[in-house]
Formats: structure tokens, C-alpha cells, sequence
């Protein structure tokens, strides 16, 4: 049998999922994780939107603009968003296991970065010295697309801050610098505008990654619950609840695949006795110690907890009866070289029963083991029984 470990149960009863500060690392990984999926799912149009841009500006100021300097500026915006296409296949290919910020986070830069350049680089050759009416589209196409990436990455504020600064801030430099009052005007208006981008930018980040954080936190407090309504407090086994549906939805699995299930029930020999003579904390150190014997004993397809008081019981799926028996004997002998101090001389009674054909549900073969288990107790205790 392949054992569990203690103090891995130990622990997911403590804190749910594991130590705090281990937690709140996770928690930050999963909530960087998440900002970046959310990045892949909001910004896969921006690659065809960007491109579209670049195209109707070309047609709107088709006679107006340089025409190869047009020409070229869409043939370098086709790769970038090519190569940004081809990097979102693969990501919609790959299983979630491997979509890890540290394998996209650093791609997706290097395609950002490349595509905005690109698109402000281009702007900045196209846009006219002489022509007013131009320079006015070529600026409004640069302020939209600026307008575009506050939507596309507001997971990542400085994938936007950068992303906007890249296509807006050439063409406003350069007019900054024109003798034109109107230009320099425009230029102002520009970076007002974008001062208020940065700001929004900024809010709509911090916004989602605490709604990420909020919702990763209530899943870990759920399940914090849920493993503390399921967990017996005393043992870290499951509690009776928690076994039987367990044991029911794994009953139903052999008995779907025709696959042999056999039950244990445990019950500790003379358990009012340790109570009555060395005290309840001393009993209870018993059951804690029996528990941690049985997490170790079985493997994880295996299900067992404390149905109350004394008694256990454990499911074997796809195990025959004389396996279940041999495994029962060495349990049996584990408990009796238990020490726990000042109780002496510990033993426990099991009965073991198998499902057979004519079983309708598991609590025939629960019934069966426990008579098994009355019987061993007849026969004189710290024994195991095979039911008949």
C-alpha cells in the first residue's frame, strides 16, 4: 500500500490547503495567473482592430500621405500581427497547465511592444508637415487606438501605459514642437487626454486584480469549509458524513466497472475502559494516534474516516477478500504496537466483508462487515474476522 502522508492531512485540516504564507503565494500566483488569461481572452481582437485602423487611415488619406511609405507601414503592421496571431494559437492549443506567466508574460511583451511601435513609428512617417486636415486624422487614429488599449489590457497597467505611449507619443511630440499654436494646442490637449488614461489605467488594474484576489480568496475560505464540515476534528480522517458519500459514489464506481470493493469496520477493544481509568484526554490521544495509523496504512484510492466514537471503517476498491484480510491483520498489528503513554496494551477488533452478487447497496455490505466485526469481538477482541 502506498502510504499518505500524516502531515500533509494534518496540515489541510488545519488551514484547509496548507500553511498561510505558503496560501497567500499561491494566492498571489493564481491572481497573476488569472490577470494574464484575462489579458489573452480581452485583447485577441486588438490584433485585428490595430491592423484595421492602420488600413481605413491609409484609405481616408490615401491621396493625401506617401503612399509607400503607407504600403510599407501595412506590410510591417501584417507581420507583427501575424507573429502576435500565432502566438495566441498557441496559446489556445496549449493545456491550462502550461499557460504560466513566467513561459507568456515576457512573449506577450516582446509582440506588444513590437505591434505599438510599429503602429506610432508609422504614424509619426505618415503624418504631414503641411496638411492640417491630416495631421487632424492621422491624431484621431492614434488617440482611438490609444482609447482601444485601456480595454484590451486593463489587467496589465503597463502593458497599457506603454502600449499608448508607443503609438501616441511620437506624432504629439512632434507637434509639440511645431511653430502652430493649433498644433501645439492639439499636442497639449493630447497629453491632458492621456493623463486621465493613465490615471483610469491605473484604477481599472488595481479594480480587477483586487476582484481577482477577492474571488481566489473566497474559493480558499470555501474550501477552508467545506474540508472543516468533511474533516473529524479529533483524527483528520474523514467524519461520517463526509465517508459515506465518499463510500457511496465509490461503491457505485466498482459496481459500474464489476470491480471487487471490500469494507473494514475497526473498533478499538475496551475503549470505555482507557476513558474510565486514565482520562478522556488520554482516549483521545488513542484516536488520534489510531488515525494517524490509518492515514498511513491505505492508498489514496482507498476511503476511510471515523464513523464515531471508536469505530472506523475503510473501503479497498478492486481488492479481493484474502488481500483485504492480510491487510486487516497488518493493521491490527500496528495498533498493538501503538505507544500511548500511560495507556498499555492497545488492540483493536476488525471485520472485513466483500461485495457479492446478490448486494443491492452499500449498506448491506457495511451490515456485513459489521456483524464480521461482532464476531471477531466474540471470538475474544484483537482480532480480525472475515464475515461468512
Amino acid at each position: 500500500m502506498a502510504p499518505l502522508s500524516r502531515q500533509r492531512n494534518q496540515a489541510y485540516f488545519m488551514n484547509g490547503l496548507g500553511h498561510g504564507q505558503d496560501q497567500d503565494e499561491r494566492i498571489e500566483q493564481q491572481v497573476r495567473a488569472d490577470r494574464l488569461h484575462q489579458l489573452f481572452r480581452q485583447s485577441f481582437a486588438a490584433i485585428f482592430g490595430s491592423y484595421l485602423a492602420a488600413a481605413m487611415l491609409c484609405w481616408l488619406c490615401w491621396d493625401r500621405l506617401d503612399q509607400p511609405i503607407m504600403l510599407f507601414w501595412l506590410a510591417a503592421l501584417g507581420v507583427s500581427s501575424l507573429l502576435r496571431i500565432l502566438m495566441f494559437m498557441e496559446w489556445f492549443r496549449c493545456p491550462n497547465s502550461e499557460r504560466l506567466p513566467a513561459r507568456w508574460e515576457r512573449r506577450y511583451w516582446i509582440t506588444l511592444v513590437l505591434s505599438a511601435g510599429i503602429w506610432g513609428g508609422g504614424a509619426f512617417a505618415l503624418i504631414p508637415t503641411d496638411d492640417r486636415l491630416s495631421q487632424v486624422l492621422v491624431m484621431l487614429f492614434t488617440v482611438g487606438m490609444s482609447v482601444a488599449a485601456v480595454s484590451c489590457y486593463s489587467a496589465y497597467r503597463y502593458m497599457t501605459v506603454v502600449s499608448i505611449s508607443l503609438v501616441l507619443m511620437p506624432c504629439t511630440v512632434w507637434l509639440l514642437l511645431q511653430p502652430s499654436s493649433m498644433q501645439v494646442g492639439v499636442a497639449i490637449a493630447v497629453l491632458v487626454f492621456s493623463t486621465f488614461v493613465f490615471s483610469a489605467t491605473r484604477k481599472l488594474s488595481d479594480a480587477l486584480e483586487k476582484a481577482f484576489r477577492l474571488t481566489r480568496q473566497m474559493e480558499r475560505a470555501h474550501s477552508i469549509s467545506t474540508r472543516a464540515a468533511q474533516t473529524d476534528e479529533l483524527t483528520g480522517l474523514m467524519n461520517r458524513r463526509a465517508f459515506f458519500e465518499r463510500a457511496q459514489a465509490l461503491y457505485a464506481q466498482c459496481r459500474h466497472h464489476q470491480q471487487p470493493l471490500c469494507a473494514l469496520m475497526l473498533d478499538m477493544d475496551h475503549f470505555k475502559q482507557i476513558n474510565d481509568t486514565y482520562g478522556h484526554q488520554a482516549g483521545d490521544q488513542v484516536l488520534r494516534q489510531i488515525g494517524a495509523v490509518i492515514s498511513t496504512s491505505f492508498r489514496q484510492a482507498d476511503v476511510y474516516g471515523r464513523l464515531g466514537g471508536e469505530e472506523f471503517a475503510v473501503l479497498l476498491p478492486n481488492t479481493s477478500l484474502e488481500t483485504a484480510r492480510a491487510i486487516a491483520e497488518q493493521l491490527i498489528a500496528s495498533i498493538a504496537g501503538m505507544a500511548a503513554e500511560p495507556v498499555k496494551g492497545l488492540s483493536a477488533s476488525l471485520g472485513v466483508a466483500s461485495t457479492h452478487p446478490g448486494q443491492q447497496d452499500l449498506h448491506g455490505l457495511m451490515n456485513t462487515a459489521d456483524k464480521a466485526l461482532y464476531r471477531a469481538k466474540a471470538l475474544g477482541r484483537n482480532q480480525v474476522a472475515v464475515a461468512e
